[in-house]
């Protein structure tokens, strides 16, 4: 909250993910949108040439930068179940940072994130080892990054203990099960498409601190930022429409970082 009373939350979205001559996200509209972009590091999509492109711009636009890490997989786009040695992932989370810091600061910024992509997000809410390993990577890039990812996760614990600042995060487009975890994509329903239904979710999020369920209930959630993801058809669009929401119903659209 500002010290007005008046609502905040942050806007982000993942940017970056494409690969050589292949794009999959509308990075500059999305750019003009959001307040934080969790840039793709190489893993699941993203090359170095996209990374600088996209942290050029971010850094132009005075959009925070956050390094969106993934496991190896970019056959998959970071979305396939992996099995990856702690130590491993630590050291790749690591290094997924540290190039794109490269070229955040050689934009003029920094990185000042870190979110986990696809698969192991989801695989760092509840895999103690797995989210100590991102905590690890993300203290042994070398700066006090903060990590975004869910109220109460796994990931959340280990970076606390790691003395890293961490951040909530909640789902405009995403379906939420009773219980507060994301309803997996192989389910019918599990992302939202109507983007009427996007806005108010995102307006009841950050006025409220709730959301309805996929079974009907109420969730409540405390986020400090509410992610739109960029791979989605029309993402840019609907980006724009949840800032506007958001703005009609005097909520600052603000970075956390």
């Amino acid at each position: 909250m500002l010290s007005t009373g008046r609502a905040s939350i942050d806007l982000n979205a993942d940017l970056g993910e494409g690969f050589g001559r292949w794009r999959l996200t509308d990075d500059e509209t999305l750019l003009s949108v959001v307040t934080s972009a969790n840039v793709a590091c190489g893993y699941h999509a993203g090359d170095a040439s996209t990374m600088r492109r996209v942290c050029a711009l971010a850094a132009e636009r005075g959009v925070a930068i956050g390094a969106q890490v993934s496991y190896r997989d970019l056959a998959g786009f970071g979305r396939r179940a992996m099995d990856v040695e702690p130590g491993e992932l630590a050291a790749d989370v690591a290094y997924q940072i540290g190039a794109l810091e490269v070229f955040a600061r050689a934009a003029g910024s920094r990185v000042s994130y870190v979110k986990p992509h696809g698969a192991l997000y989801n695989r760092a809410v509840t895999d103690e080892a797995q989210a100590a390993a991102v905590a690890e990577g993300a203290a042994l890039a070398g700066a006090r990054l903060s990590v975004l990812g869910l109220p109460g996760s796994a990931l959340h614990r280990a970076a606390a203990a790691a003395g890293l600042p961490v951040v909530n995060e909640a789902f405009a487009d995403r379906a939420y099960t009773d219980g507060g975890a994301l309803v997996p994509r192989r389910e019918p329903g599990a992302v939202v498409v109507d983007p009427d239904a996007v806005v108010r979710r995102s307006v009841g999020i950050a006025t409220e601190g709730r959301v309805t369920t996929h079974g009907g209930g109420t969730l409540a959630i405390r986020a400090r930022s509410l992610c739109v993801h960029g791979d989605t058809e029309g993402a840019a669009a609907l980006a724009r429409r949840v800032r506007e929401g958001l703005e009609a119903a005097r909520v600052a659209v603000e970075p956390f970082a």
